[in-house]
């Protein structure tokens, strides 16, 4: 039992304390603690803000300077009492020893009857050497237990000789009954149960304090790519000051939420958003903002499996799972452990043939290398990319250096500087909604040109002051080349919609796909001055009221041929 009620105070002036040591050596039952007052006190936080004297069965936070110790007190009052103090340093070792020195029997006051000052109080009684009872150097989370521990003063001296660190410390005279922290299993190790290329699935037993003694507990895992962690604490030393913890995912859905930009993958020119769904955390005094750091973690209740997604391929990271009880926030580690991802798949490489069109299909998400080795030596390499539907990323090394990296919508040429030998390596990233497909054409001789010339904008423009009750009036934009171009007409129905539209948008599908009946008629058009290479075009016998698409091809002199936009159309009802 400590200082009347369960505190661990120095508060107490010292006669007061000597009044309530026994008087003889009978036995005596250990006086019962006034929990209500316990509960008052222990919620008053300032009673011990920057505070030397240690609550009894309440963990404390704090701080150390290097090389600056830091000494804590509490009084036992009576002998064989029960005691246990557990100390977790955070982002650096400690230094920690336990002692105890016996009170003096008589007050060391001049019979004033005031209490003398605590400072002094404290003075008088350390001027001797206590009695070491235990201590430690490391990181570790360490506890001093004992069944049976005489009364007197207990001084704590902590010491940080590494830099500036936070500490907890926890000390009760009541171990059997408080548990603050969560008890672990007899096995405390994480199993990893599946290992993939991206993901690591990880199983572990349940805490005896959720099994048994129906205490609320939430399991918080951490993943790093640097090593283990030995307390919670030290993960939020860890973290930057913006940090806290992950909301625990919606019923049924595993964890996938993490910016994994870094873990290894490109970012979306969004890093400036990076985890809007973290809350924030401040603990200590204000830091300056930190680099942010490889390390996530997220809580996700009371369940034992878990499987952590879109990791990084042939990556090790390191995963620590902490039992929280959820009434004390007080927390216990299981043993950590560490899982290499597996390699990616090694991906064929398609040889691309020098002024050959290469047809690619991509799917969702995925990529395709091509190579292209030029025969002979050349000035000049030419590249030309027709993306079918959405866009595609394009990367190009020469002998692993990057020349190019690129967003490919429609048709795109890019022309490089040469080197003798050189050999490329093309990677062709997929998008994110759907599979890719595209063309593509590489050569090193400058007048082999497959893809026709496109303009910037390749919308075809309606006039509807022109529109009648059987034809329309459309134009659309050319180029300075002089290219073949085919106009087609298809009827839809009246509820054709755009997004109808966009499901047939594949530019890659040529004349030769459409019925003889949908077209119209093909010319040729080019203009020196590009200001004036605009072409227009009357379809005419089209029936009243009636709604229709329309799709311009223009054909370059390989024969390939690339759709301008789709134009839906409406002829008038009445006219």
């Amino acid at each position: 039992m400590l200082c009347i009620t369960r505190m661990l105070l120095l508060r107490c002036p010292l006669p007061l304390l000597l009044l309530l040591l026994p008087l003889d050596s009978r036995p005596q039952k250990l006086p019962t603690r006034d929990e209500e007052l316990f509960q008052m006190q222990i919620r008053d936080k300032a009673f011990f803000h920057d505070s030397s004297v240690i609550p009894d069965g309440a963990e404390i936070s704090s701080y150390l300077f290097r090389d600056t110790p830091k000494r804590y007190f509490f009084v036992v009052e009576e002998d064989n009492t029960p005691l246990a103090v557990t100390v977790t340093p955070c982002d650096a070792p400690l230094e920690w020893k336990l002692s105890v020195q016996e009170l003096p029997e008589e007050a060391s006051g001049e019979g004033s009857g005031d209490p003398e000052p605590l400072e002094q109080q404290k003075q008088q009684i350390t001027n001797e050497e206590g009695t070491e009872l235990f201590s430690y150097k490391g990181n570790d989370v360490e506890y001093f237990v004992s069944s049976s521990s005489p009364s007197g003063l207990y001084q704590l001296d902590l010491l940080s000789t590494e830099k500036d660190t936070h500490f907890k410390v926890y000390a009760t005279t009541t171990p059997e009954s408080d548990q603050p922290y969560p008890e672990l299993p007899y096995d405390p190790r994480i199993d990893v149960t599946s290992l993939g290329r991206t993901t690591v699935t990880l199983a572990w037993k349940p805490s005896p304090t959720a099994s048994l003694l129906r205490q609320p507990i939430q399991y918080c895992i951490v993943i790093n790519k640097e090593h283990n962690f030995k307390s919670l604490c030290a993960v939020e030393a860890k973290l930057s000051s913006d940090d806290a913890f992950m909301m625990a995912p919606k019923p049924g859905l595993d964890f996938s939420p993490f910016d994994f930009a870094h873990f290894g993958f490109p970012a979306d020119n969004n890093s400036g958003k990076e985890r809007g769904f973290l809350k924030s955390s401040k603990f200590g005094r204000q830091m300056s903002p930190k680099p942010r750091v490889d390390l996530h973690r997220v809580c996700i209740g009371n369940k034992n499996i878990f499987t952590v997604s879109d990791l990084k391929p042939d990556t090790q990271y390191y995963f620590d799972m902490f039992a929280v009880n959820t009434n004390t926030n007080m927390s216990t580690a299981y043993v950590g452990t560490f899982a290499r991802t597996k390699e990616e798949a090694k991906q064929k490489t398609v040889e691309l043939k020098d002024g050959k069109v290469t047809d690619v299909f991509i799917k969702r998400k995925g990529a395709k290398f091509l190579r292209f080795a030029p025969v002979s030596s050349h000035q000049k390499v030419t590249f030309s990319v027709h993306s079918c539907l959405d866009a595609v990323q394009i990367q190009v090394r020469r002998d692993g250096k990057l020349l190019l990296s690129q967003s490919v919508e429609g048709v795109r040429q890019f022309q490089l500087r040469g080197k003798a030998k050189a050999k490329y390596l093309i990677r062709l990233k997929g998008s994110k909604k759907g599979a890719s497909m595209l063309k593509i054409l590489a050569t090193s001789r400058p007048n082999k040109q497959s893809f026709p010339s496109l303009p910037e904008d390749t919308r075809i423009k309606a006039f509807d002051k022109l529109r009648t009750c059987s034809s329309v009036t459309v134009a659309w934009l050319g180029t300075q080349e002089r290219n073949k171009f085919c106009i087609y007409k298809r009827e839809v129905d009246d509820n054709y919609n755009e997004e109808q539209k966009k499901r047939e948008q594949n530019q890659c599908l040529g004349p030769d796909t459409r019925k003889k009946s949908e077209k119209v008629l093909c010319k040729y058009f080019h203009s020196q001055n590009i200001q004036k290479a605009v072409t227009t075009e009357t379809i005419r016998g089209l029936q009243p009221g009636k709604s229709y698409l329309l799709d311009v091809y223009v054909i370059g002199h390989g024969g390939h041929s690339v759709k301008y936009q789709s134009k839906l159309v409406k002829t008038r009802k009445f006219c």
